[in-house]
């Protein structure tokens, strides 16, 4: 057996309740894939597109229905050590890539670094629906996974003074006919690190230009803060990401003070005499 069909067998079989089964609960609860869509996968080099990218790789060859997909690769500027990881990580795997270029490094290097971040994720995905929109795709599929949405949940909390999350999928505002679509939204991190150790699988960290810099450690760690605390509270509570995961799904609009529906606020005195009076 080659070292590709070992690892695509551990997902099926060694990882099957920890990510096998959780990527299929999610594209079926969330109706995330059709019959004749074309899905563009993007693949950062890290480890969570890269499963992504298989776990795509084994529904097209052993799902239901028929669509397509694309494997796609984005070069924003990487340096050739990265960039050959990629390509050597892909060769490993069995994953026919298809790498474009961008000058997205050289932009945000002009910027104030503590905008870099911000900015290069704006034109990433500004890059990406382009690519998806040239190959005819009418989805593109990214590879943020269960502790994306917790962190991201928690971020909106404490910084922002809002109750949002990641959303397993979503229109494109600027692109019309295109979604996005998030297929790994109930496989937790743990279970993609075990399933790369245990395969001795070796990904791109972080290829972004600024880790090579020393203003990279001036950089804001919000998330990792998230992480932290996340780690934490699980020691209390061992569940308590999955409780904070089921809230976002559970939400009592009788029991808020106001809700944003299309960018328009409501408070809960607006409805607060008419309850009165039923």
């Amino acid at each position: 057996m080659e070292k590709y069909q070992e690892i695509e067998r551990s997902i099926i079989k060694k990882y099957r309740k920890e990510i096998w089964h959780n990527f299929i609960k999610a594209v079926q609860d969330y109706e995330l894939i059709q019959e004749h869509d074309s899905i563009m996968v993007c693949i950062s080099g890290g480890k969570d597109s890269f499963l992504l990218a298989k776990c795509m790789q084994e529904l097209k060859r052993h799902g239901k229905f028929d669509f397509s997909v694309h494997y796609v690769v984005m070069d924003p500027g990487y340096n050739e050590v990265n960039r050959q990881t990629i390509i050597n990580t892909a060769k490993q795997l069995n994953l026919p890539i298809e790498i474009f270029q961008s000058d997205i490094f050289d932009v945000v290097s002009e910027v104030d670094v503590k905008k870099a971040c911000y900015l290069c994720a704006r034109m990433r995905r500004g890059c990406l629906y382009n690519k998806a929109k040239e190959l005819h795709c009418n989805k593109i599929a990214l590879g943020h996974h269960f502790d994306d949405v917790i962190e991201t949940t928690l971020l909106s909390m404490f910084y922002s003074s809002e109750i949002k999350t990641m959303m397993p999928k979503l229109h494109s505002e600027n692109f019309s006919g295109l979604e996005l679509i998030r297929p790994l939204y109930l496989v937790r991190e743990e279970a993609i690190i075990a399933w790369k150790n245990t395969n001795d699988l070796h990904f791109t960290n972080c290829a972004c230009r600024f880790t090579e810099d020393v203003f990279h450690e001036n950089l804001d760690s919000k998330r990792k803060e998230m992480k932290e605390l996340i780690r934490s509270l699980r020691k209390k509570n061992p569940k308590v990401d999955y409780h904070i995961f089921k809230a976002l799904d559970n939400i009592n609009l009788d029991c808020v003070l106001g809700v944003k529906k299309n960018k328009e606020y409501h408070s809960f005195l607006e409805d607060y005499d008419k309850k009165k009076e039923v």
